[in-house]
């Protein structure tokens, strides 16, 4: 349980028109995603709109997949808040729930410099006993990891693992250089999963594995036999998701197909809107040619 590898899916938080967390519905996903094959589940992702829940809803969610998950894979619960003393209370909270991992994430409202940003991720890895994955994701977030940061915090005993979001896979290149075996590389949906397997990754957390498992899974298992030719035929296929998906907003596109599948998970935690007819029709197209 302490040390992960595979397809992890960013869950969807499945709410109602009041704001409550469906956990029926939440657990009914986990155990179907176990069910398909997938390595581990990681609540309070980006898809899991961690920034739109309050501390209720976000403990309900990590409960749940926790529950859900009985010990049959790792539940590697996200993180994330503008405050260093919260972020460890969540911390210290979801170990204490069960959690076998924490992603830790920051949020930043005012720009923040190296020496803070370290400390805020040290800060998490010191407040607890199991395994850290640093997430970084440029494109949302005001404070972005440095190279030279990865690799300081690579030396931190529980810091094991990175998920990047960077869309920038030489990026990643540079940290498994520089950073060797002790920070395993976990790629997002922005990359393009078979390449980073082929540099060195262990696997990747992306949302789009909650709608295409079994897909993602065989992808993952082409990679690690090294069968690189079949692997790349299914990366294509699979591709195509994620260029729907990056069209739009990515919880609303995974809850829509999802909603698709049967899984009654509710529209996006507004302010941030549903899909349109059109839109829904895109995703609509794409799972079925999945």
């Amino acid at each position: 349980m302490n040390s992960f590898h595979g397809v992890f899916p960013y869950l969807v938080s499945p709410t109602d028109a009041e704001g409550r967390i469906r956990t029926d519905v939440l657990g009914r996903l986990c155990d179907d995603l176990i069910k398909s094959g997938v390595h581990g589940l990681t609540p309070l992702g980006s898809t899991g709109e961690f920034a739109y829940l309050n501390r209720e809803q976000r403990r309900s969610v990590v409960q749940t997949t926790i529950d859900a998950a009985n010990g049959r894979v790792p539940v590697i619960a996200g993180v994330a808040s503008t405050s260093t003393v919260d972020a460890v209370a969540q911390a210290k909270s979801y170990q204490k729930l069960g959690a076998n991992g924490i992603l830790a994430i920051l949020e930043a409202y005012f720009p923040l410099k190296d020496a803070q940003i370290e400390s805020y991720f040290r800060a998490i890895a010191d407040a607890v006993d199991i395994p850290v994955v640093i997430y970084t994701n440029p494109q949302f977030q005001r404070s972005d990891l440095t190279l030279d940061v990865v690799a300081r915090l690579a030396d931190h005993p529980r810091i094991n693992y990175i998920k990047d979001a960077s869309t920038n896979t030489g990026r990643l290149l540079s940290i498994i250089n520089r950073s060797g075996d002790k920070l395993s590389v976990f790629a997002a949906s922005a990359h393009i999963p078979a390449a980073v397997m082929m540099i060195g990754g262990v696997g990747w957390m992306a949302g789009p594995a909650c709608v295409v498992p079994k897909q993602s899974v065989r992808l993952y298992d082409l990679c690690k036999a090294q069968r690189w030719d079949e692997a790349m035929v299914l990366q294509r296929q699979l591709w195509g998701i994620n260029e729907a998906f990056a069209r739009y907003n990515l919880a609303a596109c995974i809850k829509a197909g999802l909603v698709i599948q049967g899984y009654d998970v509710g529209d996006p935690v507004a302010p941030q809107p549903a899909l349109t007819v059109d839109e829904r029709k895109v995703v609509e197209r794409v799972l079925a040619d999945m």
